[in-house]
């Protein structure tokens, strides 16, 4: 498994990613948190297809702190099912990966 993850969420509102970005970043649960939107997103909800515009956070983390990030998410998220989804990182430049280890509690 790889060491380093990327999480992405969506919300609708940019203040709810600036309140995730906000706790894990607190609780060192990610190194940084970037917002990215207005998207729009296209998806299947209780059977009928949907289109909504969300903001976008990109996560940086450990692999090990996912359930705690994940936990956190869901805390403070507003939506029922909210999209979490990890994906390692591969590679990365030494400086930056040095930095993303620093940057988070260890877990």
């Amino acid at each position: 498994m790889a060491k380093y993850i990327q999480i992405t969420i969506t919300a609708g509102k940019k203040s709810d990613c600036e309140k995730i970005a906000s706790s894990l970043l607190d609780k060192k649960l990610a190194a940084c948190v970037q917002i990215l939107g207005l998207i729009e997103s296209h998806y299947w909800w209780k059977n009928k297809k949907e289109k909504s515009k969300e903001w976008l956070c990109i996560i940086k983390s450990k692999s090990s702190l996912f359930k705690k990030a994940e936990k956190e998410i869901i805390k403070i998220h507003p939506y029922k099912v909210p999209e979490i989804i990890a994906v390692p990182i591969t590679d990365g430049s030494k400086d930056y990966i040095n930095w993303l280890k620093g940057a988070v509690k260890n877990g």
